[in-house]
C-alpha cells in the first residue's frame, strides 16, 4: 500500500470531519487522527477486511475530539463525547439515525481493549490503528515503507507529551472512564517507547 493509492472519501460528512478536526486539534493531534485512518486502511488490507470507508474515515478523524477543550464533557468519557460530536456532524450531512449511531459506536469502541472484527469491523480497525499509533502494537503487519511514508507525511510532533497530558487530565477528573485504564496501563511509557517515534531517525 502507498499513499498515492489512497484518497479520502469525497462526501459532505468526510469533508466536514476533516474541517472540524483541523479547526480544533493541535497539529500533533491532527496528524495522529489522520495516521490512525491510514493505519486502519493498512490493517484492513493486511487482514482482508472490507470496511465502510466513509464511516471509518469520519470516525477516525473525530475519535479524539472529546479531549479538546471545546468538546470536553465534564461527565462523559472522552471517546463517548467525541462519538456524540460525530452524531451531530453526520446528522447535518444527512446520515440516517442508524448510521449516525454506528459512528458513535466505532469511536467509543476504539478505546476498548479489543474489538472482534466480526462484531464491528470499523471499530476493530480503529482500535487496532490507534493502538499502533499510541503504543506501537502490531507494527510489523504493515510494511516498513508504508510506515515511513505515513510518518513523513504526518509527523508525530509532540503527540507523546500532548496525549499523555490530556489523558492524565481525563483520568483524574473522570476516574471511572477508559482514560484511567489507559493511564494505569502505562500510556505515558508506551508513547515514549513507541518505535514509531524513532522510525525516521538515521
Amino acid at each position: 500500500m502507498r499513499l498515492s493509492e489512497i484518497t479520502a472519501p469525497d462526501t459532505s460528512a468526510a469533508r466536514a470531519a476533516l474541517e472540524i478536526a483541523t479547526a480544533y486539534h493541535s497539529p500533533s493531534l491532527l496528524n495522529h487522527v489522520q495516521r490512525s485512518w491510514l493505519w486502519a486502511l493498512g490493517f484492513a488490507e493486511a487482514r482482508g477486511l472490507e470496511p465502510d470507508h466513509e464511516l471509518l474515515y469520519v470516525s477516525a478523524l473525530l475519535h479524539d475530539l472529546g479531549i479538546v477543550p471545546a468538546f470536553d464533557n465534564h461527565t462523559l468519557a472522552y471517546e463517548d463525547a467525541a462519538g456524540h460530536v460525530a452524531i451531530a456532524l453526520t446528522a447535518g450531512s444527512g446520515w440516517p439515525d442508524a448510521r449516525r449511531v454506528r459512528a458513535h459506536e466505532v469511536i467509543v469502541r476504539h478505546n476498548w481493549p479489543e474489538v472482534d472484527p466480526e462484531f464491528d469491523v470499523e471499530g476493530h480497525l480503529l482500535s487496532t490503528s490507534t493502538a499502533l499509533d499510541i503504543s506501537g502494537a502490531n507494527a510489523d503487519e504493515l510494511s516498513l515503507d508504508f510506515r515511513r511514508e505515513v510518518l513523513e507525511r504526518y509527523p508525530r510532533g509532540e503527540l507523546a507529551a500532548e496525549f499523555t497530558a490530556c489523558v492524565k487530565d481525563q483520568a483524574i477528573r473522570k476516574p471511572e472512564t477508559a482514560a484511567r485504564r489507559l493511564v494505569d496501563g502505562g500510556v505515558e511509557r508506551k508513547l515514549r517507547e513507541n518505535p514509531l517515534e524513532r522510525l525516521l531517525e538515521g
